[in-house]
């Protein structure tokens, strides 16, 4: 199937649709092939798979930032509201509604919580009036941060940097959030915090995330719908709540039940769906 089919074929209801994507660094290294993932319009989905399964790389090649790491989309498209965008620019994307928040935070250090939020607004043109609305919506949900405003990020704890990153996306009217690894380097009551201001985003606000996480079982808690990595590849998606039940699941990601780390692999009872071309 062409593009032009494929980008016909995809739903209203979709606002992201990653399409037999290939993903390779330096001419030469292959990391991602033949990934396809849909994102409801409205939805929180899971990109879920230990480190270096291919996750971040995902996200960025969504987001269009992966040039500056010398990798390129070779294969596939990615289209986002109906459009395809794999030629925008990260700042063209920003506009049209689509950002991400990296992983590790990547605060302005030395600017204060508030400068660091305003930031997120440099792509706007509705005034400062509008601005300041939303800044004062991102305090609304981060009632910390607003206690912290005049604090300077780089000394505020890891819990509040990742609010803060997250609150600057906020600052672009996003329709779409890619969250990479929300929950590294925080302590358990604060990804549940977290994960609780994200759920609120997406029925308040109607903010779609698609979030790449090694913590599957929280992410499978506050997702509705998930995708398992390996090795560059989707190996399995469903449901969350399917997901949760997998036995796969629970003995690989889950902890629950086998010993030791295996791959989905080496299952012959697992019956994937082929979702990349042979």
């Amino acid at each position: 199937m062409d593009a032009n089919a494929r980008q016909t074929e995809t739903s209203a209801s979709t606002i992201l649709a990653v399409n037999n994507i290939e993903v390779i660094y330096n001419h030469v290294i292959l990391v991602l092939k033949g990934v396809s993932l849909t994102v409801p319009e409205g939805g929180i989905v899971a990109l879920l798979g230990a480190n270096g399964a291919g996750k971040t790389t995902t996200l960025k090649a969504v987001s269009n930032l992966l040039q500056a790491e010398r990798g390129d989309v070779t294969k596939g498209n990615i289209v986002f509201k109906g459009e395809q965008v794999q030629a925008l620019s990260p700042s063209d994307l920003v506009r049209r509604g689509c950002i991400q928040v990296m992983e590790g935070r990547h605060c302005f250090g030395h600017l204060t919580i508030e400068e660091n939020l305003l930031t997120g607004a440099f792509t706007r043109r509705d005034g400062d009036a509008a601005v300041k609305a939303s800044l004062e919506k991102v305090y609304a949900y981060f009632p910390r941060l607003r206690e912290r405003r005049n604090s300077q990020a780089g000394y505020t704890s890891g819990g509040e940097q990742q609010m803060c990153a997250i609150g600057r996306a906020l600052m672009s009217k996003p329709n779409m959030i890619l969250l990479d690894e929300p929950s590294m380097g925080l302590a358990p009551q604060l990804v549940e915090e977290i994960f609780e201001i994200v759920k609120e985003l997406n029925e308040k606000e109607g903010v779609s995330f698609l979030l790449a996480e090694q913590n599957t079982n929280v992410a499978l808690r506050y997702a509705t719908y998930g995708y398992i990595m390996e090795s560059g590849r989707i190996v399995l998606d469903g449901a969350a709540k399917a997901l949760r039940e997998n036995e796969d699941v629970k003995e690989f990601y889950l902890g629950v039940g086998g010993e030791g780390r295996k791959s989905f692999r080496n299952v012959k009872h697992y019956k994937r769906r082929k979702r990349w071309l042979a």
